[in-house]
């Protein structure tokens, strides 16, 4: 009984918490939470081709080119010429502006869920979250899928990221 109200009350947490943060990011954003996941793959990976950015956030290909379609048209980003069927994508100065309230719409949705722990609670829940990261790396299989709305820097700031690191195991 004991897992069974802890698993419960970890399913009731993500989602709660899944649900304010992407409402919060699709506002900021102005575009869906894929498009707004885009964003920040492209501030962190510009020039990446139609095809690699539809696989770093979940897309299928014809999803993404629909989805930089609206993103275009949005001024958000922008596809570039490319060689053969590889084409690039990169920002806007629109779209950089974006992602920059995108990153803090996210972190003040998560600072504000956070603000009523100490710093002893911080700390063991820093911990229990880089176990579990690492465990759903290990099922989901992919870090640009799993951290498509992470502001890497922050998360490397004196540490290891728990998902990179995971990674970097699996390919030894």
């Amino acid at each position: 009984m004991h897992e069974s109200r802890l698993g419960n009350l970890l399913g009731a947490a993500a989602l709660a918490l899944s649900d304010l943060i992407l409402a919060r990011v699709r506002e900021a954003a102005g575009v869906s939470v894929s498009g707004a996941a885009a964003l920040v793959v492209l501030a962190q990976a510009p020039g990446v081709s139609v095809t690699e950015l539809g696989r770093r956030v979940g897309l299928s290909q014809p999803a993404t080119a629909r989805m930089v379609m609206s993103l275009e048209a949005a001024d958000l980003a922008r596809r570039g010429p490319g060689e053969g069927r590889t084409v690039p994508v990169t920002l806007t100065e629109a779209g950089e502006r974006t992602v920059v309230e995108v990153l803090a719409t996210r972190a003040a949705g998560t600072e504000q869920v956070l603000a009523g722990l100490d710093d002893a609670d911080r700390r063991a829940l820093t911990r229990l979250l880089e176990g579990l990261l690492t465990q759903l790396y290990a099922e989901v299989g992919s870090s640009e899928v799993l951290c498509r709305l992470c502001d890497r820097a922050r998360c490397t700031e004196g540490a290891v990221c728990p998902v990179g690191q995971a990674e970097r195991d699996r390919g030894r």
